[in-house]
């Protein structure tokens, strides 16, 4: 059974960081593609960044530079390190098997507020 469970988020203020964490279970996350995709409020889900077994790290513009996705394989585990928080960047947080996040996880709340 496939299972994700993201935490890590919280309240930050602007300019702030924070590493969001993805613990993945039932599939073999070394040979998975993996995605984070967020969920603003009012808003749908829109991808953020893959990870991609092949073709390596990409991210949707608006965050390139600040976010840092990666891997630990030996934990199964996807991160999301986010630096230069804004508060358009406040959203619910998923890690996901898909680039629409239809296979995601429970989400993890980050909200960037002075």
């Amino acid at each position: 059974q496939v299972q994700l469970v993201e935490s890590g988020g919280g309240l930050v203020q602007p300019g702030g960081s924070l590493r969001l964490s993805c613990a993945t279970s039932g599939f073999n996350f070394s040979n998975t593609s993996m995605y984070w995709v967020r969920q603003a409020p009012t808003k749908g889900l829109e991808w953020v960044s893959t990870i991609d077994i092949r073709e390596g790290a990409t991210y949707r513009a608006s965050v390139n530079d600040r976010f840092t996705i990666s891997g630990d394989n030996a934990k199964k585990t996807l991160y999301l390190q986010m630096n230069s928080l804004q508060p358009e960047d406040t959203a619910v947080y998923y890690c996901a098997l898909d680039h629409e996040g239809n296979s995601r996880g429970q989400g993890t709340h980050v909200t960037v507020s002075s």
